[in-house]
Protein backbone atom coordinates (compact mmCIF):
# COMPACT_ATOMS: atom_id res chain seq x y z
CA UNK A 1 0.00 0.00 0.00
CA UNK A 2 1.44 3.34 -1.08
CA UNK A 3 1.29 6.58 0.90
CA UNK A 4 -0.67 8.21 -1.93
CA UNK A 5 -4.21 7.21 -2.83
CA UNK A 6 -4.01 9.30 -6.02
CA UNK A 7 -1.09 10.31 -8.23
CA UNK A 8 -1.50 12.61 -11.24
CA UNK A 9 1.58 12.85 -13.47
CA UNK A 10 2.04 15.28 -16.36
CA UNK A 11 -1.67 15.82 -17.03
CA UNK A 12 -2.56 17.71 -20.23
CA UNK A 13 -5.96 18.55 -21.68
CA UNK A 14 -6.96 20.82 -24.58
CA UNK A 15 -10.30 21.63 -26.18
CA UNK A 16 -9.59 22.51 -29.78
CA UNK A 17 -6.72 24.98 -29.67
CA UNK A 18 -7.35 25.95 -26.05
CA UNK A 19 -5.06 24.30 -23.50
CA UNK A 20 -6.97 24.10 -20.21
CA UNK A 21 -4.68 21.74 -18.24
CA UNK A 22 -0.95 22.16 -18.78
CA UNK A 23 1.44 19.58 -17.29
CA UNK A 24 -0.22 19.24 -13.88
CA UNK A 25 1.28 16.75 -11.43
CA UNK A 26 0.08 16.23 -7.87
CA UNK A 27 -0.25 13.57 -5.19
CA UNK A 28 -3.16 13.13 -2.79
CA UNK A 29 -1.98 11.48 0.41
CA UNK A 30 -3.98 8.60 1.80
CA UNK A 31 -6.28 9.84 4.55
CA UNK A 32 -5.73 13.52 3.74
CA UNK A 33 -8.28 16.26 3.17
CA UNK A 34 -6.92 18.04 0.12
CA UNK A 35 -8.38 21.15 -1.52
CA UNK A 36 -7.99 22.12 -5.17
CA UNK A 37 -8.38 25.90 -5.42
CA UNK A 38 -7.87 28.70 -7.92
CA UNK A 39 -9.75 31.44 -9.77
CA UNK A 40 -12.63 30.76 -12.15
CA UNK A 41 -11.35 29.06 -15.30
CA UNK A 42 -8.24 27.69 -13.58
CA UNK A 43 -9.09 24.11 -14.54
CA UNK A 44 -10.32 22.68 -11.24
CA UNK A 45 -13.54 21.08 -12.45
CA UNK A 46 -11.75 19.93 -15.61
CA UNK A 47 -9.32 18.01 -13.38
CA UNK A 48 -12.30 16.37 -11.66
CA UNK A 49 -13.82 15.47 -15.03
CA UNK A 50 -10.54 13.93 -16.17
CA UNK A 51 -10.23 11.94 -12.95
CA UNK A 52 -13.75 10.56 -13.26
CA UNK A 53 -13.51 9.86 -17.00
CA UNK A 54 -16.00 12.47 -18.18
CA UNK A 55 -13.26 13.78 -20.50
CA UNK A 56 -10.49 11.66 -22.06
CA UNK A 57 -6.97 12.68 -21.11
CA UNK A 58 -4.56 14.00 -23.79
CA UNK A 59 -1.29 13.20 -22.02
CA UNK A 60 -0.18 11.98 -18.61
CA UNK A 61 -1.21 9.29 -16.16
CA UNK A 62 -3.60 8.97 -13.24
CA UNK A 63 -3.05 6.22 -10.67
CA UNK A 64 -5.70 5.40 -8.05
CA UNK A 65 -4.43 3.30 -5.16
CA UNK A 66 -1.81 1.61 -7.33
CA UNK A 67 -4.08 1.08 -10.35
CA UNK A 68 -3.57 3.06 -13.56
CA UNK A 69 -7.04 4.47 -14.33
CA UNK A 70 -5.91 6.81 -17.14
CA UNK A 71 -7.96 4.99 -19.76
CA UNK A 72 -10.36 3.05 -17.52
CA UNK A 73 -14.04 3.62 -18.46
CA UNK A 74 -15.83 6.13 -16.26
CA UNK A 75 -18.24 3.63 -14.70
CA UNK A 76 -15.40 1.33 -13.69
CA UNK A 77 -13.56 4.02 -11.75
CA UNK A 78 -16.25 3.76 -9.08
CA UNK A 79 -15.42 0.07 -8.76
CA UNK A 80 -11.76 0.96 -8.22
CA UNK A 81 -12.68 3.28 -5.35
CA UNK A 82 -13.53 6.76 -6.66
CA UNK A 83 -16.79 8.58 -6.04
CA UNK A 84 -17.88 12.20 -6.50
CA UNK A 85 -20.51 14.81 -5.88
CA UNK A 86 -21.28 17.62 -8.31
CA UNK A 87 -21.27 21.41 -8.22
CA UNK A 88 -25.00 21.38 -9.00
CA UNK A 89 -27.11 18.93 -7.00
CA UNK A 90 -27.84 15.78 -9.00
CA UNK A 91 -30.24 13.97 -6.73
CA UNK A 92 -33.44 12.50 -8.18
CA UNK A 93 -35.88 15.15 -6.89
CA UNK A 94 -38.98 12.94 -7.15
CA UNK A 95 -37.46 10.11 -5.10
CA UNK A 96 -37.17 9.85 -1.33
CA UNK A 97 -33.95 10.34 0.59
CA UNK A 98 -33.47 6.61 1.15
CA UNK A 99 -34.16 5.85 -2.52
CA UNK A 100 -31.56 8.40 -3.63
CA UNK A 101 -28.99 6.95 -1.26
CA UNK A 102 -29.70 3.40 -2.45
CA UNK A 103 -29.09 4.46 -6.04
CA UNK A 104 -25.48 5.02 -5.01
CA UNK A 105 -25.17 1.31 -4.17
CA UNK A 106 -25.62 0.16 -7.77
CA UNK A 107 -21.90 0.33 -8.52
CA UNK A 108 -21.42 -2.54 -6.05
CA UNK A 109 -24.11 -4.79 -7.54
CA UNK A 110 -22.44 -7.72 -9.31
CA UNK A 111 -25.46 -9.72 -10.44
CA UNK A 112 -29.01 -9.16 -11.69
CA UNK A 113 -30.37 -10.38 -8.38
CA UNK A 114 -28.24 -8.05 -6.28
CA UNK A 115 -29.15 -5.18 -8.62
CA UNK A 116 -32.77 -5.51 -7.52
CA UNK A 117 -32.05 -4.71 -3.87
CA UNK A 118 -30.88 -1.12 -4.33
CA UNK A 119 -34.01 -0.55 -6.43
CA UNK A 120 -36.00 -0.97 -3.24
CA UNK A 121 -38.28 -3.74 -4.52
CA UNK A 122 -37.92 -5.55 -1.21
CA UNK A 123 -38.69 -3.37 1.80
CA UNK A 124 -36.14 -5.06 4.06
CA UNK A 125 -32.72 -6.14 2.83
CA UNK A 126 -29.07 -5.56 3.69
CA UNK A 127 -28.76 -2.74 1.14
CA UNK A 128 -31.59 -0.72 2.67
CA UNK A 129 -30.36 -1.39 6.19
CA UNK A 130 -26.90 -0.19 5.19
CA UNK A 131 -28.34 2.96 3.57
CA UNK A 132 -30.39 3.68 6.68
CA UNK A 133 -27.31 3.22 8.88
CA UNK A 134 -25.27 5.57 6.69
CA UNK A 135 -27.99 8.23 6.93
CA UNK A 136 -28.14 7.72 10.69
CA UNK A 137 -24.37 8.14 11.05
CA UNK A 138 -24.63 11.33 8.99
CA UNK A 139 -27.36 12.73 11.24
CA UNK A 140 -29.94 12.52 8.44
CA UNK A 141 -32.08 9.67 9.75
CA UNK A 142 -35.10 11.96 10.24
CA UNK A 143 -35.52 12.28 6.45
CA UNK A 144 -35.52 8.74 4.94
CA UNK A 145 -39.04 8.87 3.50
CA UNK A 146 -39.03 12.55 2.55
CA UNK A 147 -39.04 13.46 -1.14
CA UNK A 148 -35.72 15.26 -1.57
CA UNK A 149 -37.25 18.12 -3.59
CA UNK A 150 -39.04 19.19 -0.40
CA UNK A 151 -35.90 19.30 1.74
CA UNK A 152 -33.67 22.32 2.48
CA UNK A 153 -30.75 22.90 0.14
CA UNK A 154 -28.17 22.21 2.84
CA UNK A 155 -29.76 18.86 3.66
CA UNK A 156 -29.76 17.91 -0.03
CA UNK A 157 -26.03 18.69 -0.20
CA UNK A 158 -25.36 16.30 2.68
CA UNK A 159 -27.56 13.61 1.13
CA UNK A 160 -25.37 13.82 -1.98
CA UNK A 161 -22.32 13.11 0.17
CA UNK A 162 -24.06 10.13 1.76
CA UNK A 163 -25.06 8.78 -1.67
CA UNK A 164 -21.43 9.03 -2.78
CA UNK A 165 -20.30 7.27 0.39
CA UNK A 166 -22.45 4.14 -0.04
CA UNK A 167 -20.31 3.13 -3.03
CA UNK A 168 -17.56 2.67 -0.37
CA UNK A 169 -14.94 4.93 -2.01
CA UNK A 170 -11.28 5.19 -1.14
CA UNK A 171 -11.25 8.70 -2.64
CA UNK A 172 -14.22 11.08 -2.41
CA UNK A 173 -14.27 14.00 -4.87
CA UNK A 174 -16.43 16.96 -3.84
CA UNK A 175 -17.08 19.78 -6.33
CA UNK A 176 -17.88 22.98 -4.40
CA UNK A 177 -19.84 21.25 -1.62
CA UNK A 178 -20.22 24.46 0.44
CA UNK A 179 -21.49 26.64 -2.43
CA UNK A 180 -24.83 28.25 -1.57
CA UNK A 181 -24.82 27.12 2.06
CA UNK A 182 -25.36 29.42 5.01
CA UNK A 183 -23.05 29.39 8.03
CA UNK A 184 -25.00 26.73 9.95
CA UNK A 185 -25.32 24.46 6.89
CA UNK A 186 -21.61 24.85 6.16
CA UNK A 187 -20.77 23.80 9.71
CA UNK A 188 -23.06 20.77 9.44
CA UNK A 189 -21.38 19.79 6.17
CA UNK A 190 -17.94 20.18 7.71
CA UNK A 191 -18.96 17.97 10.65
CA UNK A 192 -20.13 15.29 8.21
CA UNK A 193 -16.92 15.42 6.16
CA UNK A 194 -14.82 15.17 9.31
CA UNK A 195 -16.71 11.94 10.11
CA UNK A 196 -16.12 10.71 6.56
CA UNK A 197 -12.41 11.46 6.90
CA UNK A 198 -12.24 9.74 10.28
CA UNK A 199 -13.69 6.59 8.68
CA UNK A 200 -10.58 6.36 6.48
CA UNK A 201 -11.85 7.97 3.27
CA UNK A 202 -9.50 10.40 1.51
CA UNK A 203 -11.16 13.67 0.46
CA UNK A 204 -10.31 15.87 -2.54
CA UNK A 205 -12.45 19.00 -2.68
CA UNK A 206 -12.82 21.88 -5.15
CA UNK A 207 -13.95 24.90 -3.17
CA UNK A 208 -13.93 28.71 -3.29
CA UNK A 209 -14.86 29.27 0.36
CA UNK A 210 -11.41 29.66 1.87
CA UNK A 211 -12.76 29.76 5.42
CA UNK A 212 -14.24 26.30 4.80
CA UNK A 213 -10.97 25.10 3.23
CA UNK A 214 -8.87 26.32 6.15
CA UNK A 215 -11.17 24.64 8.68
CA UNK A 216 -11.47 21.32 6.84
CA UNK A 217 -8.34 20.69 4.77
CA UNK A 218 -4.75 19.87 5.67
CA UNK A 219 -3.29 20.28 2.17
CA UNK A 220 -4.02 22.65 -0.73
CA UNK A 221 -3.13 22.54 -4.43
CA UNK A 222 -3.48 25.83 -6.32
CA UNK A 223 -4.19 26.08 -10.06
CA UNK A 224 -4.07 29.12 -12.32
CA UNK A 225 -4.61 29.07 -16.10
CA UNK A 226 -4.42 25.27 -16.06
CA UNK A 227 -1.06 25.09 -14.29
CA UNK A 228 -0.15 24.20 -10.71
CA UNK A 229 1.38 27.28 -9.13
CA UNK A 230 1.70 26.15 -5.50
CA UNK A 231 0.88 23.45 -3.00
CA UNK A 232 1.22 23.26 0.74
CA UNK A 233 -0.76 23.70 3.95
CA UNK A 234 -3.63 26.21 4.09
CA UNK A 235 -1.47 28.58 6.13
CA UNK A 236 1.41 28.34 3.64
CA UNK A 237 -0.94 28.98 0.72
CA UNK A 238 -2.14 32.20 2.35
CA UNK A 239 1.45 33.44 2.56
CA UNK A 240 2.59 32.64 -0.99
CA UNK A 241 2.97 35.78 -3.17
CA UNK A 242 2.00 33.99 -6.41
CA UNK A 243 -1.24 32.68 -4.88
CA UNK A 244 -2.09 36.06 -3.38
CA UNK A 245 -1.52 37.70 -6.75
CA UNK A 246 -3.49 35.12 -8.76
CA UNK A 247 -6.37 34.30 -6.45
CA UNK A 248 -6.57 35.45 -2.86
CA UNK A 249 -5.63 39.07 -3.39
CA UNK A 250 -3.02 41.18 -1.70
CA UNK A 251 -5.18 41.63 1.40
CA UNK A 252 -6.31 38.19 2.54
CA UNK A 253 -7.70 39.34 5.88
CA UNK A 254 -11.18 38.35 4.64
CA UNK A 255 -11.90 34.82 3.40
CA UNK A 256 -12.28 34.68 -0.36
CA UNK A 257 -15.60 33.23 -1.45
CA UNK A 258 -17.03 32.82 -4.91
CA UNK A 259 -19.99 30.81 -6.07
CA UNK A 260 -19.17 29.27 -9.42
CA UNK A 261 -16.39 27.73 -11.45
CA UNK A 262 -16.62 27.77 -15.21
CA UNK A 263 -13.61 25.47 -15.46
Amino acid sequence: MTDNVLTMSGIHKSFGGLKVIDDVSADVRRGSRTALIGPNGAGKTTIFNLLTGVYPIDEGTMVLDGIDITHVPSQDRVIHGMSRSFQNIRLMPHLSTIENVMLGQHSRARSFGSLMFPLGILSKNKWREEAEATLRNAGLDTYPGEVVANLPYGVQKRIEVVRAMVSQPKLLLLDEPAAGLNEIETRQLQDLLEKVSASGVTILVVEHDMHFVRNLCDHVVVLNFGQKIFEGTPDEVHQDPAVLEAYLGRDDSQPAKETSDAS
